[in-house]
């Protein structure tokens, strides 16, 4: 099986790991939270994997680099909401912090990706 050049960053595989997480986390949400936080985190954390691997796939610097952008805006909307959904006591302590901890590393690999592919 052919393995595409997304599937092998460090960051489409913490980003896609921190989807699963989400996936697993927003199950304990209430109810009342279907159509509210649990879509939007679902969401978010999906674009971020998402405009990496979409992002590969242009052909210029350029339009890689935008996509990694977008990738670096929806995981810092992920933390927005996350940091909500602590404050709303849906997360505890340990979650919050495991999920800011992959959500930096994340933003970080996104920089150094989008510093690489503007430079080349």
């Amino acid at each position: 099986m052919f393995t595409y050049s997304f599937e092998k960053l460090e960051v489409w595989i913490e980003s896609k790991k921190l989807t699963k997480d989400m996936y697993l986390i927003t199950k304990k949400f209430p109810s009342g939270e279907k159509f509210g936080l649990t879509s939007q985190l679902r969401r978010a954390s999906v674009s971020v994997c998402s405009n990496i691997a979409e992002g590969s796939a242009r052909k210029t610097s350029k339009d890689k680099a935008h996509f990694t952008i977008m990738a670096f805006s929806s995981a810092v909307e992920v933390l927005n909401q996350i940091i909500i959904a602590h404050e709303l006591e849906f997360i505890n302590s340990k979650e919050y912090k495991n999920l800011r901890e992959q959500i930096e590393s994340i933003t970080n690999k996104l920089n150094a990706l989008r510093n690489y592919q503007i430079n080349k």
